[in-house]
């Protein structure tokens, strides 16, 4: 046998017992980590983090928030039947859907195609959505029809509503809003709200490290209100990422705009976790705390933090 035939073979025996021994590590993460399709792998493998888990109490109220959806192409699907998925294990009855909900100009005949079709497993069980309009959805009749449409559950351009402990706020953020009017009603809502916890959320981001970086008027004419009256929470898309920030003076500020597609994100010196992949946003909200996790289309957590309730 030649020096280099030996060589050859030599070489091929250790690739082959090296990709053997890979192999048999990947099955003993599995098996060690469980079939938990929500249990994040350990650090190192596959860049994922160490997830806490979460409380083994059941919580006040579990909802979810995906943004940037009504394309009706494949990466929206992937996101649905993650969504889908999660609610199999973790039920849930409500979604907040934070606008760009008709793409590309809010035709509302599409609406089968970018939302009832894809939701059709979530809706069939009761899950509620809760709409606001984004910037593309206001392209066709200013988006009204959507305002209409019984399955988006909009009681207006901005409207409130309380499920158990939580109160949410939805406005409208787009240039063309009644600000005049709605920042009247916004304050005058959350001066009056006695929930422990109060969520706002519209389609425009506030802090973002995305394309479209901070937002200087909302932070000189939103965030004084969210401290004021203790909003811990606000959730919007239009970045078509994921990023979750620190709490700044008392708000926690979560983007969740990669419900069908994706954009580049990267990192602020508020920001606790970002990543530009396909997702959506689960909340389960206790009384003392509400913990934000991010869900990929490969159904696992790749990201969680914890919200603390304060009072206003």
């Amino acid at each position: 046998m030649s020096i280099k035939r030996r060589y050859f073979l030599i070489l091929g025996s250790l690739s082959s017992l090296g990709f053997a021994a890979i192999i048999w590590k990947m099955f003993q993460l599995r098996t060690s980590w469980g079939t938990d399709a929500y249990a994040a792998m350990p650090p190192g493998v596959e860049g994922e983090r160490a997830i806490a888990p979460l409380p083994t109490t059941p919580p006040i109220l579990r909802f979810i928030s995906i943004a940037d959806t009504g394309t009706g192409a494949q990466g929206q699907y992937a996101v649905a039947e993650a969504m889908a998925q999660y609610h199999g294990q973790n039920p849930f009855d409500l979604a907040i859907l934070a606008g760009d909900n008709i793409y590309n100009n809010g035709e509302f005949e599409k609406i089968n195609a970018v939302f009832e079709r894809p939701y059709q497993p979530l809706l069939q069980q009761g899950v509620k959505f809760y709409a606001c309009l984004g910037n593309h959805d206001i392209r066709t009749a200013n988006g009204d029809l959507q305002v209409k449409y019984a399955a988006f559950n909009m009681q207006g351009r901005y409207y409130t509503f309380r499920r158990e402990s939580v109160q949410f706020f939805a406005l409208d953020t787009n240039d063309n809003a009644d600000w005049k009017n709605q920042l009247v009603w916004l304050e005058k809502e959350l001066s009056q709200s006695t929930a422990p916890w109060k969520v706002v959320f519209g389609h425009h981001q506030i802090y973002s490290s995305g394309i479209y970086g901070l937002n200087q008027p909302f932070i000189k004419t939103l965030t004084p209100m969210f401290q004021k009256y203790g909003v811990q929470l606000y959730i919007n898309g239009h970045e078509h990422s994921y990023e979750r920030t620190r709490s700044i003076n008392g708000t926690t500020y979560l983007i969740c705009g990669a419900g069908a597609g994706t954009r580049p994100v990267g990192r602020s010196e508020w920001t606790e976790y970002s990543a530009s992949r396909l997702s959506f946003a689960t909340f389960d909200v206790y009384e003392d705390r509400m913990f934000v996790s991010g869900i990929g289309t490969d159904k696992r957590v790749f990201d969680r933090g914890v919200i603390e309730v304060r009072s206003a």
